[in-house]
């Protein structure tokens, strides 16, 4: 009889779903972060679910036989570290789960500001009736700064409504299948002027830290709406601060911060024309359902040495694209 494969499974505080199936593949080893030496001891994959967890480096040491990582999230800039980004551990991620739920989010926080739902709501708090007149999204510009799935998939749906969209990547091309134009990101600062919304995809990544930097805030039009649904880090906060604060930019929709929770002195969370979300652009209702699903067909390629998708460069620390 075959040997089955040992897999160890980060839980963290949400349980974990869809392990019947791969409970009858492979022996199962759920654990929580204070247990994960013990589960990975003897194990072949492991399961991140948590993703959020910083319990592997100092488990690394029982991962001796680990050959395979799967990570239920799409960024992994939280997981690299040296030991295993130097290892022939294979790393996959939850590439295009989250792709249709964060163009949403997009879409929804371009509404948010074009309608000003905000100001809005606080007439309603308020019992008090003020007209007030608010821009169509049809015609505006937008320039996505991450060219991936992720990125792709906000173009289309905003394409669809009638946005004009471009993007920026690591190399500049024109003719792009999804952006028409895509700009080099070293060009930011340059051409970020020219859009209504600039919305941020991007991975965090030593290239892509402080991308979007004093001097691209600065040179944003007034009219400009920043919306960053990447990372926190992507961003120089306090220059970003410091024009709100000015009221020489239209508005922010922050779903990522430097430093998360974002501290409850921080200015962001009581400037007016900025909306701060907790880290959840990604999240919808079916998300839980989508990464067990995914987990089980990948399960079943490595299981028959087939190519798994989803491979996580970890020099570049992102799956690559043509972008």
């Amino acid at each position: 009889m075959t040997r089955r494969p040992v897999i160890a499974v980060l839980e963290g505080t949400r349980p974990v779903r869809g392990l019947e199936r791969i409970e009858e593949l492979a022996e199962v080893r759920v654990t929580q972060a204070d247990g994960l030496a013990a589960a990975l001891d003897g194990a072949e994959v492991l399961y991140l679910w948590d993703y959020f967890s910083g319990a592997l480096p100092a488990a690394w040491h029982a991962a001796g036989s680990l050959r395979w990582l799967h990570v239920a999230a799409a960024g992994v800039d939280k997981l690299l570290f040296p030991a295993l980004a130097a290892s022939d551990v294979v790393v996959t991620n939850a590439h295009g789960v989250f792709d249709r739920p964060m163009a949403e989010y997009v879409l929804g926080a371009m509404l948010y500001s074009a309608k000003g739902f905000g100001p809005l709501r606080d007439q309603q708090l308020e019992a008090r009736w003020a007209w007030r007149e608010g821009r169509n999204i049809a015609g505006s510009t937008a320039l996505v700064v991450g060219t991936g799935s992720i990125g792709r998939c906000t173009a289309r749906l905003l394409r669809a409504v009638g946005v004009r969209v471009e993007g920026a990547g690591r190399t500049a091309r024109e003719d792009d299948d999804d952006f028409g134009r895509v700009h080099a990101a070293a060009d930011l600062a340059r051409v970020a002027g020219a859009f209504d919304y600039v919305i941020l995809l991007a991975p965090l990544t030593p290239a892509t830290e402080n991308l979007v930097s004093a001097e691209v805030i600065g040179a944003l039009k007034a009219g400009a709406v920043l919306i960053n649904a990447g990372r926190g880090r992507l961003v120089d906060e306090a220059a970003l601060v410091a024009r709100l604060s000015a009221g020489t930019l239209a508005g922010a929709v922050l779903d990522t911060f430097a430093v998360e929770p974002l501290p409850r002195e921080h200015p962001l969370w009581s400037l007016p024309s900025v909306l701060v979300t907790p880290h959840m652009a990604s999240n919808a209702d079916s998300w839980p359902d989508d990464l067990a699903a995914q987990f089980e067909r990948n399960l079943l390629l490595w299981l028959d040495g087939r190519p798994l998708p989803g491979v996580v460069d970890k020099a570049l620390g992102y799956v690559p694209s043509n972008g």
